[in-house]
């Protein structure tokens, strides 16, 4: 004999609903292998459980093609952010810069290596830290330094911030919808539970095995055979 497995995801969550609600709105009330209480919750967690899917998708897809232009933002300002570290560190090499003045940017004197730039919250500290260093030591008589100019590095590291924040907007958007989402599961479950339990009730005394499970496959009911077991008909989802 087959075996019903219960949906493990949220499509065939909805799915299972749907065929019960869809099926019950062209049969008559009398005929009903799922009592009314039943079928009105259904109803009614189908809407909000879709709903909930559905903004989950959005948000996600949202994050994702916002994502995708975060990341050449990403690019641009580590680009930017390091090579101006580099050449401040040859002008520091050349005596064009004092060394002591490395300090502005938050930059040992003695180390002339690249900060660890790999991450977004690095970029975001040491792009400030150098547009502030940078700053500061013109406003204190130093010589601007060029290619790229701090107005340059400015300007890319705007641009990463702006799609820095949005990204973590998207993020937490995200992050809440699947947990609203992942928060009604359970209760789908029992529900879906409920109700295929109700309609195998209901036909149970249906003498011909095909027929009984063509009946409640009509209302959602999923089967499987298992391997190497005769299989009648289509019991794929």
């Amino acid at each position: 004999m087959p075996y019903r497995r219960l949906p493990n995801t949220d499509r065939a969550r909805i799915r299972a609903l749907k065929t019960v609600v869809e099926k019950a709105d062209v049969t008559d009330a009398f005929n009903l292998p799922v009592v009314m209480k039943t079928l009105i919750e259904s109803r009614n967690l189908l809407t909000v459980f879709e709903a909930a899917q559905v903004y989950y998708s959005e948000c996600y897809e949202q994050q994702s093609k916002a994502a995708r232009r975060h990341q050449t933002n990403v690019r641009k300002a580590r680009l930017y952010i390091s090579h101006f570290i580099q050449v401040l560190n040859l002008a520091v090499l050349r005596s064009e810069i004092r060394a002591a003045h490395k300090s502005y940017y938050g930059l040992s004197a003695e180390n002339n290596n690249v900060p660890d730039l790999s991450t977004e919250g690095a970029l975001v500290e040491w792009g400030r830290n150098i547009i502030e260093g940078e700053h500061r030591r013109i406003l204190q008589g130093g010589t601007p330094i060029y290619n790229p100019t701090i107005a340059k590095v400015k300007v890319h590291y705007d641009i990463f911030i702006e799609s820095y924040e949005k990204q973590k907007n998207f993020q937490s958007l995200t992050a809440s919808s699947l947990e609203t989402l992942s928060s009604m599961r359970d209760g789908v479950d029992e529900l879906v539970l409920d109700i295929w339990n109700q309609i195998e009730q209901t036909f149970q005394n249906i003498s011909s095995p095909e027929k009984r499970l063509q009946l409640c496959r009509d209302y959602g009911v999923v089967y499987y055979y298992r391997t190497g077991e005769k299989q009648e008909g289509d019991l794929s989802e």
